[in-house]
């Protein structure tokens, strides 16, 4: 290729195209690689849906970028035309006794309650009872279960929002090259020198933002931090969809008290007549190369014989189509935004450990006030690297 440019951003995914549209509305020079044509099914940000809450019981550092997030995507809304974000409401539930936990942070319904309170966010507080009157989609509550109820709330469209942030970004002068492989990257006197399989790209800086395939491309202590989870999303037909009326929420129902306890869900779509579904595992790891992306029969009906069969109104075993995402993941299953420790021309805004996209259009912001302005109005302190300092983790 031989081109040069003051920022290079590596994957253009959730967090690439946010990096990208953010430099570009800066005015920055900027070119955008992927090894495949975003949004596009390979990595972690397709499958229609995502939830989007704004006080997040995974800790209060992450409320800031998702408020942020949902500025942007109004704005984005607003430039462009495109639905971005539905803010049908969002509900989080657990037994109302014992210890509930969401991505292996206790307590979850709890510190989403003390987020909401702490920021302002507006909430409500239910219990079973009330969670069935008004939600009538829910079924199997006892009443003694504890919900948080957010009306702001809701789902984001995780492919148009991608391809909202590329088309502004390619629109205000980004240059996107896909179908492009990224052999390596290396600081070069006062640059970066991005070698692709189509020739070499120099940038003052790079921000890689490669999901699942950060660990191969960066080496230690990347692939010592990061590993890679196949998750799967099923669509379970519905019988009946009466009980889901037009204020229907999205939602986390840990129904037991295990980890591995609880699935999420969304509402039927304009014109679907089904109910999207998932759950989460950590057990098992893969690659970004060698994942199946293939969900069998047996998984839909697993997944629907441990978590929805008779706590979902209408919903059969009939699968109307399933799919497979990779998830990539740190030990404390938070995010990293930082610089690389060995090349501090290089940002690191991966992984996200399965709850990034909400959160995606205020990560692509910081990153752009990080490269232009040299530090961001965001505190990106609870996302360094440093808080993995020791021998097993490689960065002792």
């Amino acid at each position: 290729m031989g081109e040069r440019a003051d920022f290079v951003v590596i994957g253009l995914g959730a967090m690439g195209s946010a990096a990208l549209y953010q430099l570009a509305k800066r005015g920055a020079s900027v070119i955008g690689l992927d090894r495949f044509a975003p949004p596009h099914t390979m990595g972690s940000s397709h499958g229609e849906t995502r939830i989007t809450r704004q006080a997040i019981g995974e800790g209060r550092d992450y409320v800031p970028l998702v408020l942020e997030s949902h500025r942007i995507w109004r704005e984005l809304e607003a430039e462009t035309g495109e639905s971005l974000l539905n803010a049908c409401g969002a509900l989080v539930m657990a037994p109302g006794t014992g210890v509930n936990s969401h991505h292996g942070k206790p307590n979850f319904v709890q510190n989403s309650i003390d987020a909401a309170r702490a920021f302002g966010i507006p909430h409500e507080v239910l219990d079973g009872r009330e969670v069935c009157h008004r939600f009538p989609q829910f079924l199997g509550l006892d009443g003694s279960e504890i919900a948080y109820y957010e009306p702001g709330g809701g789902l984001v469209r995780p492919e148009r929002c991608i391809a909202a942030q590329l088309a502004r970004a390619t629109a205000l002068g980004a240059t996107i090259r896909t179908g492009t492989e990224i052999l390596s990257i290396a600081e070069d006197g006062d640059g970066v020198r991005v070698e692709t399989a189509s020739g070499v790209v120099r940038a003052g800086e790079v921000v890689v933002s490669a999901g699942a395939w950060t660990a191969p491309l960066l080496g230690v202590p990347f692939d010592r931090l990061l590993a890679v989870k196949r998750q799967l999303l099923h669509w379970y037909a519905l019988d009946d969809a009466s009980a889901y009326g037009p204020d229907a929420p999205v939602y986390i129902w840990m129904h037991g008290t295990g980890d591995a306890d609880y699935f999420y869900g969304f509402p039927p779509q304009a014109g679907e007549a089904s109910v999207k579904v998932a759950t989460e595992q950590y057990a098992a790891s893969t690659t970004a190369d060698t994942a199946d992306r293939v969900v069998r029969p047996e998984e839909s009906a697993e997944m629907y014989r441990r978590h929805v069969a008779g706590r979902l109104a209408g919903a059969t075993p009939l699968v109307a189509q399933a799919a497979a995402c990779l998830y990539t993941v740190t030990p404390d299953r938070g995010f990293i935004i930082d610089r690389h420790p060995a090349q501090g021309r290089v940002l690191v805004v991966s992984a996200c450990s399965g709850h990034g996209f909400k959160h995606s259009a205020g990560i692509g912001l910081v990153a752009a006030e990080l490269l232009t302005e040299g530090r961001s109005r965001i505190d990106t302190r609870p996302f360094a690297l440093g808080r993995f300092a020791s021998a097993d983790h490689g960065l002792g």
